[in-house]
């Protein structure tokens, strides 16, 4: 019985920072929407803030908190860009997202709605990447 609790308390710990983290997103998403200069990757950058939106109310439900999104990655990944640019920030976004897919592979076992939040982060990493070939398919060397 203390072993049940104890993975119960693993996995609510886990909710909640996955619950953080969404929100965290949205900040970051809308902020990164706001400082590109493509207009497409502002749109692609949009999208996702809505959709990290979504996830964070999946977490909601299961966790009963109400959480207040933190602003640091949506101050420092705008200067981020600016410094880095997208050819060396985009892969590093992407990587957050794939690390989101290994976070949420257990607690998707325990809670089934977890899954499909789970296959959008990998689908968010793949779609980050891709505004990187979408340059190089129109950008002159």
């Amino acid at each position: 019985m203390k072993g049940k609790t104890a993975m119960k308390q693993t996995e609510q710990k886990t909710l909640l920072k996955s619950q953080q983290g969404e929100l965290d997103a949205v900040l970051m998403y809308n902020a990164l929407a706001d400082a590109v200069k493509d207009k497409k990757d502002s749109e692609t950058f949009r999208r996702l803030a809505s959709e990290e939106g979504r996830h964070a109310a999946v977490f909601k439900a299961l966790t009963g908190e109400t959480l207040k999104p933190k602003k640091t990655l949506a101050t420092f990944l705008p200067i981020l860009y600016k410094l880095l640019g997208k050819k060396r920030l985009y892969p590093i976004i992407a990587k957050f997202e794939y690390s989101a897919v290994d976070t949420y592979a257990p607690v998707a076992e325990s809670y089934p709605e977890v899954q499909s939040v789970k296959n959008d982060e990998k689908r968010h990493g793949d779609t980050v990447l891709s505004l990187l070939d979408q340059h190089k398919d129109t950008a002159s060397s």
